[in-house]
């Protein structure tokens, strides 16, 4: 049984491998009957997707993932249901972008004192849509033998500690929390398990995410194990915070998990859709 529902997923507008068109299609070929679209500070690709998800008949919602720095700490917040013309989003998304190239020169500069040359030239070469990621750099890695996947990339190269790396100060939590709830949306921390923060800050985390109007957690996601699953939908419950699910799909070869492969929300979850129009249906198939 596929599972229905994903609410993570990335296209060529962020660091994805496939177009919004060819994700959809994707998303259509593997049984999902609700997707967002939740690229990386930018909601270009939204529109593409929606009208293509309407020929395939999968009930589409308006998503992005934004870049958060907490506590010197760079964390991703979702937003879902989000009204992709709300100036104040669309502004901040805009500072983030901007701030992507500054530390792609960092990044750059830092692989050069290494001798990994030309990395800023090759790391655009695969940012199709113009932004630029750490994913970007991972694939030039890659390209270059300098790494055989991205887990390795990101054990060796562009994190705290490694080659590559470069501090850079993303979006308040606050703010990204009120761009998404002020336009309508629902903010939710994206895997929160790949997140090295320790007991102690998780729990300031999800206290100080809740204050400042976030609601769900992302409790099932491609990078998850099963014992983490478990581990937040506890955390879930704790905070009073809805569940959350989606694959973080970045394409073929460069994805934790398929779209489609899901396991179902621990039990005792509420889950993020549970009074949303566009999972009614779907909610009542997987009952029945």
């Amino acid at each position: 049984m596929p599972s229905l529902i994903d609410l993570h997923c990335h296209s060529t507008v962020s660091d994805g491998l496939l177009s919004p068109t060819e994700v959809v299609e994707h998303a259509a070929t593997k049984g999902v009957r609700v997707l967002a679209l939740t690229d990386h500070d930018d909601v270009a690709g939204l529109p593409e997707a929606r009208a293509v998800a309407t020929q395939h008949h999968i009930n589409f919602i308006d998503g992005v993932e934004i870049s958060v720095t907490w506590r010197k700490r760079t964390l991703h917040i979702i937003g879902l249901k989000i009204d992709p013309d709300y100036v104040p989003l669309t502004e901040g998304l805009k500072q983030i972008r901007a701030g992507r190239h500054l530390r792609a020169e960092g990044i750059a500069a830092s692989l050069d004192k290494i001798g990994i040359e030309g990395s800023l030239e090759g790391s655009y070469a695969h940012a199709k849509q113009g932004i630029i990621s750490r994913t970007h750099f991972a694939r030039f890695l890659m390209e270059k033998g300098y790494a055989k996947d991205i887990r390795s990339v990101f054990k060796n190269y562009l994190v705290k500690g490694k080659p590559g790396y470069f501090e850079h100060y993303w979006a308040d939590l606050q703010d990204a929390v009120s761009w998404i709830t002020q336009s309508g949306g629902v903010a939710v921390i994206a895997h929160p398990g790949r997140y090295d923060l320790g007991r102690t800050n998780m729990l300031l985390l999800l206290e100080e995410f809740r204050a400042s109007g976030g609601t769900a957690l992302e409790v099932v996601t491609g990078s998850h194990t099963p014992e983490q699953y478990q581990e937040f939908a506890k955390l879930a419950k704790q905070f009073s915070l809805q569940a959350s699910l989606g694959s973080d799909y970045h394409g073929p070869g460069h994805a934790y998990m398929d779209m489609g492969r899901l396991p179902d929300l621990p039990g005792g979850c509420v889950p993020v859709w549970q009074d949303w129009p566009e999972a009614m249906n779907i909610q009542a198939a997987e009952l029945h």
